[in-house]
């Protein structure tokens, strides 16, 4: 009898690479965290192992611990974002703004306060100048 297993993702390196990208942070920035060069951090990206000490390292680093990094999946962070952010009731302070203002109103007031500072400037110049030519 044949049994499918589900081939799991033990990749340390690539998982730190997802991890690092999702968190916005740039191999340069991870290796001058870590007190290594850029290349450095490339090979650990692309190593399947790394030294428990080390992982701990760069997980502190990438803000997450260390288990976080060996447990990290896409799926579940598919998972994750679709069952809390898209078409949920999540009325959350990400999800569903509502303004109480017209945004071209504000724009036609910052316009006008605008002019009215420019107004004043043009004023002080003159005035700075009638002194001038009164010297």
């Amino acid at each position: 009898m044949e049994t499918s297993t589900k081939p799991t993702n033990t990749h340390i390196g690539r998982k730190i690479s997802r991890i690092r990208e999702l968190r916005g942070i740039k191999q340069e920035t991870l290796a001058s965290e870590l007190g290594v060069s850029q290349q450095t951090v490339s090979r650990m990206e692309q190593s399947e192992t790394i030294e428990d000490d080390v992982l701990a390292k760069v997980a502190g680093v990438l803000g997450v611990s260390a288990e976080a990094i060996k447990n990290y999946s896409d799926e579940a962070v598919i998972y994750n974002i679709q069952n809390n952010y898209e078409g949920s009731h999540n009325q959350g302070a990400n999800v569903g703004h509502q303004f109480n203002f017209n945004p071209i109103e504000k724009l036609v007031e910052l316009f006008e306060e605008n002019k009215k500072l420019y107004e004043r400037l043009l004023q002080a110049e003159k005035e700075k100048n009638e002194i001038l030519k009164g010297k």
